[in-house]
């Protein structure tokens, strides 16, 4: 009924929406005569911002055409590798490589916690400097007709487990924040079973192994609350107008809320000096503003059975950490894995994933050798800061870069 309810609210509004998206030209077109009456850029300003806080933010595009790859520019080609019912394997070719035998390959898994993979736009773009790329791309789960049947964590785990093999024995595996479990745990019952294919390394960032250590709001939330508040509060069915009509999902709309929350005031004082900006004309602030907001407020639903499988076994029962996790009926074990070189990446200032939560893995996988294990903690960066912006390509991206080559060298 909420879902149901929130899809009501925003039919109502969309006509505001519209007249808002036209009071903001008519108010601001140099060619319009009201563009010249007194306050008409306060008027514009408002106009803009209201449509900003109204309209429906659609999942972005990947918008990566061209990288630097060995100091000249390589145009980049969007290809679909492999198509699930809940996720789309996607490649970014490039028109030459840096080395002529090749660059290592990486599949980075995106998180699938309420952002589009395009979250990771800064860093596939970085990645692409030195490597060969493909991206995880999760589908909106209100997408999914209800015949292509459920999700899980289990079934997360094996979508990874299939892109490895897709993707042959000299891929490297980079998980981003929510990821870091289930690539774990792919990779760890990879080597369990001694399969012919095993990851040549891991790459975690920000990810939640063991919640127990420093945790932070969003692990509290999921202590504080029982399993069945999350199943009885958070779970919808979606609407008609989709065609994933009948699911139950954990709404993207209320995640968003939720990310809002953490930082309320911090989003009110960027809104406010969004139309400020618009006001004075600096349209180079406004748009680094429209542009983080157009990937920030696009969310997307959640399958019921994975959001409250994840909040089971990561954040309430700690199954992995405890040696307790069993996927499809076998053990998860960690310190099965004796090939792969593993680098964990966390931030210092991370509120999201706290201190530790990631460099756990190096217990957990204990039969890796320790001259192939690496720890990096970026300085004064939280959870965003890891992977994307000034200290990932400045900091982060040259360690990663670094590792992987060095266990190239070692295979």
């Amino acid at each position: 009924m909420l879902y149901l309810l929130h899809e009501l609210a925003k039919q109502s509004m969309a006509p505001f929406v519209s007249f808002s998206t036209w009071g903001a030209k008519v108010f601001s077109d140099p060619f319009s005569p009201y563009a010249y009456i007194p306050n008409s850029r306060h008027i514009a300003a408002g106009f803009e911002l209201l449509h900003r806080l109204g309209k429906d933010y659609e999942k972005p595009a990947w918008n990566i055409t061209e990288a630097d790859v060995g100091g000249k520019t390589a145009t980049i080609t969007e290809t679909l590798v492999e198509e699930r019912a809940f996720c789309r394997l996607i490649h970014f070719e490039r028109s030459h490589s840096k080395h002529p035998k090749g660059d290592p390959i990486v599949l980075i898994v995106a998180p699938l916690s309420g952002h589009h993979a395009t979250l990771l736009r800064d860093t596939v773009q970085t990645m692409l400097q030195s490597f060969d790329v493909y991206v995880t791309d999760w589908i909106d789960a209100r997408m999914v007709p209800l015949s292509k049947g459920a999700f899980h964590l289990d079934d997360y785990v094996q979508y990874i487990i299939d892109f490895i093999h897709l993707l042959g024995p000299n891929t490297h595996v980079m998980s981003v924040c929510q990821p870091t479990v289930p690539v774990l745990a792919a990779v760890s019952l990879m080597a369990s079973n001694n399969d012919p294919i095993q990851v040549k390394s891991m790459i975690m960032m920000g990810g939640p192994l063991d919640t127990r250590l420093s945790p932070t709001s969003v692990n509290g939330l999921a202590n504080q609350k029982s399993f069945t508040w999350f199943e009885t509060q958070l779970i919808h069915r979606v609407p008609p107008r989709y065609p994933g009509h009948n699911r139950r999902v954990y709404p993207g709309f209320l995640q968003h809320a939720g990310f809002v929350a953490m930082n309320p005031d911090k989003h009110a004082q960027s809104h406010y000096d969004y139309y400020l900006n618009l006001m004075r004309g600096n349209d180079m602030e406004a748009e680094t503003h429209r542009k983080f907001y157009d990937e920030y407020n696009a969310v997307l639903d959640l399958p019921a059975e994975y959001y409250l499988d994840t909040i089971k076994v990561v954040f309430q029962e700690h199954l992995l950490p405890r040696g307790l996790w069993k996927v499809k009926g076998q053990l998860v074990e960690p310190a099965a894995i004796t090939k792969a070189h593993l680098l964990t990446v966390e931030g210092e200032l991370d509120n999201i994933t706290g201190k530790g939560q990631t460099q756990v893995a190096h217990q957990m996988c204990s039969n890796i050798p320790e001259a192939h294990k690496q720890h990096y903690e970026v300085e004064k960066a939280g959870h965003y800061g890891i992977f994307s912006g000034r200290r990932w390509r400045t900091k982060v991206f040259p360690v990663i870069e670094e590792f992987i080559n060095q266990a190239e060298k070692e295979a």
